[in-house]
C-alpha cells in the first residue's frame, strides 16, 4: 500500500478540488469519489480516478477505498434550508454516508478519516468566539447530522481504533467559489452583484459579523490533520481565522454603491476560537482577507 494514498469524497467540489490539487502536489497518489450531482468532472484533474459513488451505497465505497491510508470525508448535502425541507434525504448522505465511510476506512485498514464538519454545530449563538467545548446547540438538520458524524467519528475511534479527527468550517471562499453554492453566502453574492454593477445588498446595519477563512487555509487544515500524530482520536478542531469581520468591512474591500435592505433572522456574530488547532496542529491561517477578495475580484475581472 502506498503510505500517501488518499481518498477525498466530495473531490470534484470546491473544497474537495482544491484539497485533491494540493495532495497531487504534495506527492500523494488521490482517487476522488464525488456523484457529481452537485460539482463538476473538470474539477477532477487529469489522470486522478474518479468514482462515481453515493456515499449512501455502502459496498460501492470498499472496493473504491482499497489501499487508501487517509480519507478525507467531505461528501454532503451542506445546504441548510435543503436539510430544513428534505430532512430523510440529507440525514441518509451527510450520517448514514459518514457512518459508511467508517465502515469503509475500518475494512480496508484506513490510517485516518478527516470529516469536513462545520459551525452549523454551534446553532445561533450570541457569543464573541466559538469553542469546541460549548455544548453543541445546531437549529439545523444540517448542524446535528455534522455533529453526529462527529461522534461517529469519535465512537469509531473508540469502538474500532480507527484513527479519526473531525474540523468544524467557519465561513469559507477562495478561487472557483460556486456563488450559487452553499459555501458562498455574502461573498457570493457581492461578487455576482459587483460583476452585474449592481449595489451590494446589505441586510440591516451590517455590523454582523462573520469568519471568513480561504480555502487554502482550509486545505492546509485538512492535509495536517490527516498527517499529525498528535490528533486522531476523535477530536474535533475550529478551522477559521479567529478574527471577526463585520458585512460593512467585507463591502469595503468589494467597494462600490450599497443598498440596505430590511435586516433578517441570522446569528449576529460567528468568529472560532482555533486556539486548539493551533496547539494541537501548528495550524496558522496565511490568506489576509483583504488579499482573498482582491484575488476573487482579478478572478471575476472586477475592477
Amino acid at each position: 500500500m502506498n503510505t500517501k494514498t488518499a481518498i477525498v469524497t466530495g473531490g470534484a467540489g470546491f473544497i474537495g478540488s482544491a484539497l485533491v490539487r494540493e495532495l497531487l502536489a504534495q506527492g500523494y497518489e488521490v482517487r476522488v469519489i464525488d456523484t457529481l450531482v452537485a460539482s463538476s468532472r473538470e474539477r477532477v484533474p487529469a489522470g486522478v480516478p474518479l468514482f462515481e459513488i453515493d456515499v449512501r451505497d455502502a459496498e460501492k465505497l470498499i472496493p473504491a477505498c482499497a489501499g487508501a491510508s487517509i480519507i478525507f470525508h467531505l461528501a454532503a448535502l451542506p445546504r441548510v434550508q435543503y436539510s430544513i425541507e428534505h430532512p430523510l434525504e440529507t440525514h441518509e448522505v451527510n450520517v448514514t454516508g459518514t457512518l459508511n465511510i467508517l465502515t469503509a476506512a475500518k475494512a480496508v485498514g484506513a490510517k485516518r478519516v478527516v470529516l469536513a464538519s462545520s459551525a452549523a454545530v454551534y446553532g445561533d449563538r450570541e457569543a464573541p468566539l466559538l469553542r469546541e467545548e460549548m455544548p453543541a446547540a445546531p437549529v439545523s438538520p444540517y448542524g446535528l447530522h455534522k455533529y453526529a458524524s462527529e461522534k461517529y467519528l469519535a465512537l469509531a475511534f473508540l469502538l474500532y481504533g480507527i484513527s479519526t479527527v473531525s474540523l468544524r468550517f467557519f465561513n469559507v471562499y477562495g478561487p472557483g467559489l460556486d456563488p450559487n453554492g452553499p459555501y458562498a453566502l455574502v461573498i457570493g453574492r457581492f461578487l455576482k452583484l459587483r460583476k452585474e454593477g449592481k449595489p451590494l445588498t446589505i441586510f440591516g446595519d451590517g455590523t454582523q459579523t462573520r469568519d471568513f477563512i480561504h480555502v487554502r487555509d482550509i486545505v492546509a487544515a485538512l492535509i495536517v490533520a490527516g498527517e499529525s500524530t498528535v490528533v486522531g482520536k476523535g477530536e474535533v478542531l475550529n478551522v477559521g481565522t479567529g478574527r471577526a469581520t463585520s458585512v460593512n468591512e467585507l463591502a469595503d474591500l468589494f467597494g462600490g454603491e450599497r443598498e440596505s435592505l430590511p435586516p433578517r433572522a441570522e446569528p449576529r456574530a460567528s468568529c472560532a476560537d482555533i486556539s486548539q488547532a493551533k496547539t494541537l496542529l501548528g495550524f496558522e491561517p496565511r490568506v489576509s482577507l483583504k488579499e482573498g477578495i482582491e484575488e476573487l475580484k482579478r478572478e471575476w475581472d472586477i475592477a
